[in-house]
């Protein structure tokens, strides 16, 4: 982990003392994390983009996890006061070794760590190779306290991606792949809906491997097109099926125009609008356990324009998750 003081001092925002209780802002709040802390909702961040260098994408997710932590500091305190930091866990690179998979495992670790604390755990990339760590934080946690019967996670991502492709070495193109093969060798379902799919942005044999791995998928196009309810009702019988949800958002499943600071920008990508109704839907839930937002790259950000719509999100799930959270 990095040094937690340099973390909390990106929380810096405007102050209105003059507006009393209501006017207070997360960056008045937030508090560092500790082991007698109460419930509430941890961050971490992933200051990692190994896997999109790998993947061949543009580097410089690394640097989102603080251009994110500017953003959400302004934000205005509504359903949740409880909210912690925990800092960075970034790759310790070592000669031609990039680091990747040990920051990977470190944070899955801490992740379950902070679960079996109690605490609603959103993690801030970074590469989308957070996936991986993510879902391994929360099985490993299942696995430790639950032994009676075999977990149901569902995975809800938004993205272009199915980020299911098969490499000689793991990227952030790989590790839903990667998250099927941990099922199988755990003797666990494998549950994956992804919405906002682009038809030309995955190739056949992506689409191939999502039917034999039993994938739920929605295209971007569909989205746009379907009436929300009924995208909605579908996402709801993926939930009432499943014990447990892992949220992710690829924020290159807005438009480019919406989200231009990502590794790989849409050509068509969904509205925001859309994006948000799911964003509510999915957080509303009972079942969430954990979210992570990825591939905030603040390198082709114009305007903080990417970073201030991740931060509207993550400020949705925080306020729409909290009331709900799993006691």
């Amino acid at each position: 982990m990095t040094d937690l003081t340099e973390t909390l001092a990106l929380w810096r925002g405007r102050s209105d003392p003059s507006e009393g209780h209501g006017g207070r802002r997360w960056h008045e709040i937030i508090q560092p994390l500790r082991a007698t802390s109460q419930k509430g909702v941890a961050f971490t961040g992933f200051a990692c983009d190994a896997g999109v260098v790998r993947n061949q994408g543009r580097p410089g997710a690394h640097k989102g996890p603080q251009a994110l932590r500017r953003q959400l500091a302004n934000l205005p305190v509504l359903a949740c006061e409880a909210l912690f930091e925990t800092g960075d866990i970034a790759p310790q690179t070592r000669n031609d070794h990039d680091g990747l998979e040990r920051a990977q495992d470190e944070l899955a670790t801490h992740l379950a760590q902070l679960l079996a604390q109690g605490l609603s755990p959103i993690s801030l990339g970074g590469g989308h190779e957070i996936a991986l760590a993510s879902f391994e934080g929360l099985a490993q946690f299942l696995a430790e306290s639950q032994t009676t019967h075999t977990p149901r996670i569902g995975i809800i991502n938004l993205d272009a991606h199915f980020d299911l492709r098969h490499d000689s070495r793991p990227s952030s193109g790989t590790p839903f792949r990667q998250i099927a093969e941990n099922c199988h060798q755990r003797g666990w379902p494998f549950h994956y809906y992804c919405l906002g799919i682009s038809r030309f942005s995955n190739t056949p044999a992506l689409f191939e491997r999502a039917k034999t791995l039993g994938v739920h998928w929605c295209l971007d196009e569909e989205l746009a097109r379907a009436p929300i309810a009924s995208t909605l009702a579908q996402v709801q019988a993926f939930i009432d099926a499943v014990d447990h949800i892992y949220f992710t958002i690829c924020l290159d499943v807005l438009p480019a125009a919406v989200a231009p600071g990502v590794s790989a920008p849409a050509a068509r990508g969904v509205d925001l609008a859309i994006i948000e109704a799911l964003v509510d839907s999915v957080s509303r839930s009972q079942k969430l356990r954990l979210a992570d937002i990825a591939e905030l790259n603040p390198d082709y950000d114009i305007d903080q324009r990417t970073a201030r719509v991740a931060a509207r999100l993550v400020a949705k799930i925080v306020d729409a998750w909290w009331p709900n959270t799993p006691v």
